[in-house]
């Protein structure tokens, strides 16, 4: 097409906006707030499953062995554990640091008076493991391991933890997608208010011979156009409330993690421009295809 007819789609997209100043605001308006409700989701999603990850990567394999081992054979159980498939880290805590720990908790004098001066603790040893799914079979392997005498990593609550986690992000990606559906539905109802009222300027220039994509670009330049500024708007938003809100949490639950890299949140803004400039293209394809039907 030559330069001058894209002129002329851009002009009429512009003019159109302008004469339905108010439709164009409500699309606007509507675009910015669905597509802020799904960007605010999306990063919801993408904080419980940093908080879930920040979590597995805490979860531990206690170790403890029998009291008499010698400290020469807990060393080379150690190194036996890291070269074991599915072991991340391997830390050795000897009796000695684990009495002054239960010495802190207990209080020392009492602690002093139950024990009768002697260390009846064990050896033990922190396991963790590549991929947290994978805890209870590496602690299955620690267990038949020579001078071990109990592994503790607390099954029941991980099995749970792990299950809650996995159900959270399923349902977090359906939730997304059926807000993704209703942004796309919202704007293609908007859209096609407007380009009802201009039915009879379709029906008339398909009279005197104009083809469809003639008649279809300068209205999905608007619905683009229609879609960047709520995109835009939504994204401006989500970035100033998210940034507030996670200052103010991290003020009062600094024990919190939270998704603070701007790599993340700069993409996920990204993604609402563009997914609204797609959205807004798409609906008022969807939305003037009826009405070419002469």
């Amino acid at each position: 097409m030559r330069l001058r007819t894209w002129g002329y789609f851009f002009r009429q997209a512009f003019l159109s906006l302008w004469r339905n100043a108010w439709m164009s605001v409500a699309a606007s308006t509507s675009v910015a707030v669905t597509l802020f409700i799904l960007g605010a989701f999306i990063l919801l999603v993408l904080n419980i499953n940093f908080i879930a990850l920040a979590l597995q990567s805490n979860l531990e394999i206690a170790v403890f062995l029998r009291v008499d081992t010698p400290r020469s054979q807990a060393l080379a159980l150690k190194q036996q554990m890291e070269s074991l498939p599915g072991v991340k880290e391997v830390e050795l805590v000897p009796k000695e640091q684990g009495l002054k720990i239960l010495a802190q908790q207990l209080g020392e004098e009492e602690l002093l008076e139950a024990t009768g001066g002697v260390n009846p603790l064990p050896d033990y040893l922190r396991v963790r493991v590549e991929d947290p799914a994978r805890i209870g079979e590496v602690a299955a392997i620690l267990q038949n391991l020579p001078a071990v005498e109990k592994v503790n990593y607390g099954q029941a609550v991980v099995e749970r933890l792990l299950a809650v986690l996995r159900w959270v992000r399923y349902l977090g990606v359906g939730i997304i997608g059926m807000l993704a559906v209703a942004s796309l539905m919202l704007l293609m109802i908007t859209i096609r208010l407007a380009v009802y009222a201009r039915r009879r300027e379709i029906n008339i220039m398909k009279y005197v011979g104009a083809t469809d994509w003639f008649i279809r670009w300068p209205f999905l330049l608007e619905g683009l156009f229609i879609g960047l500024i709520g995109g835009g708007i939504a994204a401006g938003v989500l970035l100033w409330g998210y940034t507030s809100l996670t200052y103010k949490i991290k003020l009062s639950l600094f024990f919190l993690p939270l998704l603070e890299d701007n790599t993340v949140l700069h993409y996920t803004a990204l993604g609402l421009v563009g997914g609204g400039a797609c959205v807004g293209a798409v609906g008022s394809l969807l939305a003037i295809h009826r009405f070419l039907k002469v």
